[in-house]
This record gives C-alpha cells, sequence and structure tokens, in this order.
C-alpha cells in the first residue's frame, strides 16, 4: 500500500514538473542536494516556496544573482492538539493550482494537500499575485478526517528560521509591531538571547494590540510574517534568536472540537521576502491593506504645518493667562498650531471644564479658542476617549458602560487610575459622538488630540449588558470606534486634524485609516523619533502627516535634526516668558530661542514631510551611518547619523547627472556626485543633513 502511495505521489511530482503555469515559477519535481528529498516548487519571479513529501517548507530567495534557499525544511503551517502536541507531518497526496484575479489583481493559486498520521487533512493554499511579488498569500485548512472528534488548541503560519547568508555571521535585525508597557523600540538587533511573543491582545493591563506584522532581516535577505484580516486578530507573531538564525512565525490560539469531516481554517497570512530593512515588506503589506479596503486617509494641509504645545506647563502648572501669554511668541516663531493638553478637565469620563481655570464655562472656553485664532494659529484639544474615573458621574450613572472582564472586574488604565469603557457598546459610541461634536461645533477647535496608552487595543468585554456576540467584539470593533470619531470630526470640519497618539507603544494598523496625523508618541531617544518615522511613513504611506513629538522629548531636548532630516513634522512644546515648574524646565532662553527660530525656519523652508520618503535606500541596521532620505521637488534630501562620523558615505537614489549636494543646515557645500559615482567623504558630528540639486 505504501509502494502504491509512493509511486502515485512520484508520478505526480513529475506531472506536475511537465504542466509549468504562466504566469508563477510552476510547479517542479527534483532532487534537493542537500537533504536528498524530493519537492514541489511553488512561486514567482522573486520567491519560491519548496514543499517536501511531508509538506514541510523552505523559502528561496529570487532576487540574488542566484536562487539561494534562506530558511531549511520546516513544518512551517501545523496544528496544535489540546494535549499541546504539535502535528507537523502531513504526506502530500495531491498538488492543484488554479489562475485567479481579484482586488490584488490576477495571481495562481496552488493548493497542497496531505494526510497526517491522525487523520487529519491538510491543504494549504498559497497564492501568488503579479502585482506584489515576493508576497505570498497563505490561509490553511484543517479537515478531521478520522471516525473521532479531534480536540485542537492553537495553530502556526509561516514558522520559517531566516538563516545567515553563505560566509556571513549570524547577525539580525528585527521589527515587531506589538505593544509593550516598558515602551520599548520597535526596531532592534536580535542578540543571541532575543525573544519576544509579540501578542496582538492585551499584554498588560492597558498596553495592548499593535500592527500584525513582524520582520527579520540581515544584511542579505529579509523575511516577514502577519496576517491580512480587516479587523484585529487575537494573533501572536513571536521572533526569537535560534543556533540556526532567526525565527518567526503567526500563531493562533484556538479552541475547537473538530466532529468528524469538520473542518477548521486559519486567518489569511502573509509571508513575504525581501531584501535591505523591513521597510520594504511593510510598505508592501501597506498596499495589499489598501487594496482590501484600509488604507490611511490623505492628510490635509494642516496637518504638515508645525505645532506647539501647552504641555509645557504641565497639568499642574497649566492656566489659561499661561497658555495665551506664549501664543505670540510662538507665532512669532513661525508655529502654526496651538494645542491645549491635559488639564482642561475636570475628570477623565465626564470630561466638564475645570471650573478654576475655566470659571466661566463654556464661554471661556470659546473665549480661549477665540485668542487662539486672534493669534493666527488653529486651535487644538487634548483628549483621552474611553477612560473613566473613579468618582466621576459617568461612573456612578451609567456602570454599565464598563468593560468588564470574565470574572466581572473592570479593566484599570493605569496612568489615569482610570476604568476602560466598551467601546463596542452604542451608549458609550453615542455620548463620544456628542462630544465630538462638541469640540468642533460648539467650541469651534481645529483638530484633537487623542491620546493615552489604552488607545491600541482592550481586553475582550464580558459585560453581560453589551450582549456582545463573542468577548472579542471589544476588540475587533475598536478600529470602528475610531472610524467613528474621525468621521464625526470630519463631517462637522471638513478640514479637521485628527491626532492619534498611544503613548509610547506601538500603533495599531487598523486604526490608522481613522487618523490623518501620528507622533513619535513620548519617545524615549532620537533613535525611537527616527525609526518610529521610518515605520510609520511605510504603514501609512511616503507622504504621511507624522510627526517627531515635542522636540523637547529627543536626544539633548534639542534634537531637531532626527525631526527634520527624516521629513516629520516638528513640534514644541517649550514655555515662554517663564517656566513656573520647579524642575524639568522648558523655558524658552535667548539662547534656545535662536536655536528653536532657525529650525522652525528651515523646517517651514524645507516641508520635507510632504515629500516621498524614500526608506528603500538606507538598511537602518546595517548601512553606516545611518541614512534617511526625502525626495521632493525634484531635488533629493538626505540625513545621515552617527556619534561621529569620518569616511565615505554612498548617497543613493539620485536620477542621472551630475548632483550638488549642500549642507542646508550651516549652508555650505560638500561637493558633487551623480548616480554611478555616489560616494563621497563626508564628517560630522550627531548628525548631517544634505539636499542634493542638479548640478
Amino acid at each position: 500500500m505504501n509502494e502504491q502511495y509512493d509511486r502515485r505521489r512520484r508520478t505526480l511530482l513529475q506531472w506536475l514538473a511537465g504542466a509549468p503555469l504562466a504566469g508563477a515559477v510552476g510547479a517542479a519535481a527534483g532532487k534537493d542536494g542537500a537533504q536528498g528529498r524530493e519537492v514541489a516548487r511553488i512561486g514567482d519571479a522573486a520567491m519560491a516556496l519548496e514543499f517536501d513529501g511531508n509538506l514541510h517548507c523552505r523559502v528561496v530567495s529570487k532576487r540574488g544573482t542566484r536562487p539561494a534557499a534562506v530558511t531549511p525544511f520546516a513544518p512551517s503551517e501545523r496544528l496544535r492538539l489540546s494535549n499541546g502536541r504539535w502535528v507537523e507531518r502531513f504526506r502530500l497526496a495531491r498538488q492543484e493550482a488554479d489562475r485567479v484575479d481579484g482586488p490584488h489583481g490576477p495571481g495562481v493559486r496552488h493548493r497542497l494537500t496531505g494526510v497526517s498520521a491522525e487523520g487529519i487533512e491538510k491543504t494549504v493554499a498559497v497564492t501568488f499575485h503579479e502585482r506584489h511579488p515576493a508576497f505570498a498569500v497563505i490561509r490553511v485548512a484543517y479537515r478531521n478526517t478520522a471516525a473521532q472528534p479531534l480536540l485542537v488548541s492553537a495553530w502556526a503560519n509561516s514558522a520559517h528560521t531566516l538563516r545567515p547568508a553563505a560566509g556571513r555571521k549570524a547577525e539580525f535585525w528585527t521589527y515587531s509591531g506589538a505593544t509593550h508597557q516598558d515602551r520599548r523600540d520597535w526596531v532592534q538587533p536580535m542578540e543571541s538571547s532575543f525573544e519576544q511573543r509579540n501578542f496582538m491582545g492585551m499584554n498588560a493591563s492597558d498596553y495592548g494590540g499593535g500592527t500584525p506584522a513582524v520582520d527579520v532581516w540581515q544584511r542579505d535577505c529579509g523575511l516577514a510574517v502577519g496576517h491580512l484580516d480587516t479587523v484585529p486578530r487575537l494573533v501572536a507573531l513571536p521572533v526569537k534568536a535560534v543556533a540556526g538564525g532567526a525565527a518567526l512565525a503567526v500563531e493562533f490560539e484556538q479552541e475547537a472540537t473538530l466532529e468528524p469531516g469538520a473542518m477548521l481554517e486559519t486567518l489569511e497570512t502573509f509571508l513575504a521576502v525581501h531584501t535591505g530593512d523591513y521597510f520594504a515588506a511593510l510598505d508592501r503589506y501597506r498596499q495589499v491593506m489598501a487594496e482590501r479596503g484600509l488604507a490611511a486617509p490623505d492628510a490635509p494641509a494642516a496637518s504638515y504645518e508645525p505645532i506647539w504645545c501647552a504641555w509645557g506647563y504641565e497639568r499642574d502648572y497649566f492656566t489659561v493667562p499661561r497658555m495665551t501669554g506664549t501664543l505670540a511668541k510662538a507665532k512669532e516663531l513661525g508655529l502654526e498650531w496651538a494645542v491645549l493638553d491635559d488639564g482642561w478637565q475636570n475628570n477623565e469620563g465626564d470630561w466638564q471644564l475645570d471650573a478654576t481655570r475655566f470659571p466661566g464655562g463654556d464661554a471661556d472656553m470659546r473665549g480661549l479658542v477665540d485668542k487662539i485664532r486672534e493669534a493666527d494659529m488653529k486651535p487644538r484639544l487634548w483628549i483621552a476617549p474611553l477612560a473613566v474615573d473613579p468618582g466621576s458621574d459617568l461612573l456612578h450613572d451609567h456602570v454599565d458602560r464598563l468593560l468588564l472582564d470574565k470574572d466581572g472586574a473592570p479593566q484599570l488604565i493605569s496612568w489615569w487610575n482610570s476604568l476602560y469603557l466598551c467601546p463596542a457598546y452604542g451608549p458609550t459610541i453615542e455620548m463620544t459622538r456628542a462630544w465630538v461634536r462638541k469640540i468642533f461645533g460648539e467650541w469651534g477647535y481645529q483638530g484633537i488630540k487623542i491620546d493615552g496608552q489604552h488607545l491600541n487595543g482592550v481586553a475582550p468585554c464580558h459585560n453581560p449588558a453589551h450582549k456582545h456576540a463573542r468577548p472579542e467584539e471589544s476588540f475587533e470593533q475598536l478600529p470602528a470606534f475610531w472610524k467613528m470619531v474621525y468621521d464625526t470630526a470630519r463631517e462637522v470640519n471638513p478640514n479637521a486634524v485628527v491626532e492619534f497618539c498611544p503613548c509610547g507603544t506601538s500603533y495599531s494598523f487598523h486604526t490608522l485609516p481613522y487618523v490623518n496625523q501620528v507622533p513619535a508618541s513620548d519617545p524615549l531617544s532620537s533613535w525611537q523619533v527616527r525609526h518610529k518615522g521610518k515605520t510609520l511613513k511605510a504603514l501609512m504611506g511616503p507622504s504621511a502627516a507624522y510627526a517627531g513629538d515635542h522636540v523637547e522629548l529627543s536626544d539633548g531636548g534639542d534634537d531637531f535634526a532626527s525631526t527634520v532630516g527624516i521629513g516629520a513634522v516638528l513640534s514644541t512644546k517649550f514655555t515662554w516668558p517663564i517656566d513656573p515648574k520647579p524642575k524639568d524646565s522648558f523655558l524658552l532662553t535667548p539662547q534656545r530661542e535662536a536655536q528653536w527660530r532657525k529650525w522652525i525656519g528651515i523646517y517651514r523652508d524645507k516641508m520635507l514631510p510632504r515629500g516621498v520618503y524614500r526608506g528603500d535606500l538606507y538598511d537602518i541596521g546595517f548601512d553606516r551611518p545611518e541614512g534617511h532620505a526625502v525626495a521632493k521637488d525634484g531635488r533629493m534630501y538626505f540625513a545621515f547619523f552617527a556619534p561621529h562620523w569620518d569616511g565615505p558615505v554612498e548617497i543613493r537614489g539620485l536620477g542621472p547627472g551630475r548632483w550638488r549636494l549642500r549642507d542646508y543646515i550651516d549652508g555650505r557645500d560638500v561637493g558633487e556626485v551623480d548616480a554611478t559615482r555616489n560616494r563621497i567623504a563626508l564628517r560630522f558630528e550627531h548628525a548631517l543633513l544634505l539636499e542634493a540639486v542638479p548640478a
């Protein structure tokens, strides 16, 4: 019986070898010399996946001078039983392929089916679309062919280990889209002990959600995986440094009982191969998701205007006179927005005006907005939806709006000592809609700053008053809540700026279609300002309105280069003419004023955020010095960063002809290059910002 099966399988593979498909690499059979095994090969002109007789898979990159296997054979798609054991071997029984067409354009879908010893039939469907090379869309189905029910607990897709290239030592970097309470870097080198689970649910009481994609790369090649659902899902995307390289996967906990004949389908996931750093993979992910209906909106012109924020006075020292007394200086320096930050409200939840600062109530708030407009600036208001304080009238009168866990306990938002409201509950939605209408319609604000580390994700809600079909609805419908906020603001004011700031955490990709400005979100370093900018330009588009957040949060409190050089919107929170705080002063001294005036003037002159960020030109992990590039108005702008640099630098992305390089900060020429002779010796401390102009 086994000999018959083996003959049929060999015949099948030989037949497939003679039946190539136009538009695909085709299916082929052959011997893998390293393993001595028969393989079925599928793919496109840039990437191939090879499956052996047990449906173990390896990834082949075709982006180099010749194809090269970048991962070993591994049980990349597998099912976990309720006893914790993974089912990993499925004897290949058949392979099929057909043409497809849809939102991603034409392509070829391959289906490989195998059966395990436990009687589980697995079908791996892999689709390659012509317009998205080296980007495989994967969905797996498991069917119970046995006579007894099967208890399962999880599945994994695209579990691969990227190996070092031949002759290279093991050096890897990773991008991870998960949210963490310690507000760690999104982009990190992978040390030998590196490991992150990257769960897209709650990783702390009020830290959760994120972008469901991870990437690992080395100098020669990178791999990225993630899920392609249009609503957030509670997947994990583990990344781990292992002896053979860098491992990654998409995993999903899904307890189910499969009756005989019943089927379990995974989410649709992706596997991408790229060169350079993670930017290329995230940019492709953005394009694919846009074709599925999720795309960041075009930012209005006001989203790019430089910002002054009253948060320099902070909550305890903010007063209306101190804010209005700073407006003239902010406008004189060239700033266009004035943001009223945390401290205007009586509490989180009721969102009434603080009577000590606004004794006249709504009339005083409208008066502040008028003064901002009289200063020829645009008013923006800080808000933190979905938070409700103990002791507030809202909590007393509407306890039914709380998000509750399975034990009936409320979920804590630690920063404000608040509790979560459920974003999928009708009364919460309607209350927030009315509040946004008041901010824009009655008070006259032109923008809002939505703030809080709790914005990206919420826990599953078990509140019986909400009648959720499943507790996960609270998490899955959170983006719809932010869509309501965005749509309401734009209904009242079509040019409204909706800024979204999740307090140091990674952004939820599923929220980005409903905001038109994103900041570095409480960066802990200039490195975070820069790599968050690269990430969000990939996820939202190369001309996204990404703000470097308050420059006072950068290294030294004055690193304008890390904002201006990468094409980020400039923002500051200086105080003037005094800073009443006993420590952590942000006072605009005469010396600092000269510096602020210079950089704000450069920002307004170049307006690089409105250009096209070229994240494909420099590898943020391996290129030294660290490089960023922006194309705008027929010119190229480069920003290089290093503690100290004295040596050659490659100027990439230039068109034909000679280009003159100029340090546009200090106003000095540094030489000429062209596209073929593009290396030039440079010397600088910390940063050098160059403008390349056709000679």
